[in-house]
């Protein structure tokens, strides 16, 4: 299974800062973003530190998909497991996604998809599952991306809608 580790996401980060070099000197002046700088990014197990410079190229229509390329891919683990860092990342994420004019929104949708569907509990009964995803026991990153979507939950239904996985759509997440 294909993995990304710190030092293939730290120099992924690199190479798009040396592209994009105006994404590291933005401060956080979107309202969206409020707050992204000061998380201590580099801290969280597997995530380099230029997060926000990413979530700031995806307010920039050349960078925009590149941001989301490598953002996406820092965010992740491997295709079926979310990062350490999803949780923290996600509430920008569905910020972002909620700008019309954002140059990127349809991939930010698209990743948010992604989160709400990999973020549902596995079922420890179905081995396959389990082989696949991994025991909830083995990644909190899960539940924790759960309660940042239930706390977001009008939101996310403004965004997806039917769209929405049917666990959170049928019950297990509802708008407040």
């Amino acid at each position: 299974m294909c993995v990304l580790d710190a030092a293939t996401k730290k120099a992924e980060v690199s190479r798009f800062l040396q592209r994009y070099p105006q994404t590291d000197q933005a401060g956080d002046e979107h309202p969206a973003l409020q707050g992204c700088s000061d998380i201590p990014w580099s801290e969280i197990p597997g995530c380099p530190a230029g997060i926000p410079a990413l979530f700031r190229g995806l307010l920039d229509p050349a960078a925009a998909p590149e941001a989301a390329r490598v953002l996406s891919n820092t965010l992740m683990s491997s295709p079926f497991h979310l990062s350490a860092a999803m949780p923290v990342a996600l509430r920008f994420l569905l910020r972002l996604a909620a700008e019309p004019d954002i140059p990127a929104r349809s991939r930010l949708l698209d990743l948010l998809l992604v989160v709400a569907e990999l973020s549902q509990p596995v079922d420890p009964e179905d081995e396959r599952a389990v082989l696949l995803f991994g025991a909830d026991n083995d990644h909190p990153e899960r539940e924790q991306c759960r309660a940042v979507l239930s706390d977001h939950a009008s939101l996310l239904y403004m965004l997806l809608g039917d769209e929405l996985p049917p666990a959170l759509r049928d019950g297990a997440v509802r708008p407040s």
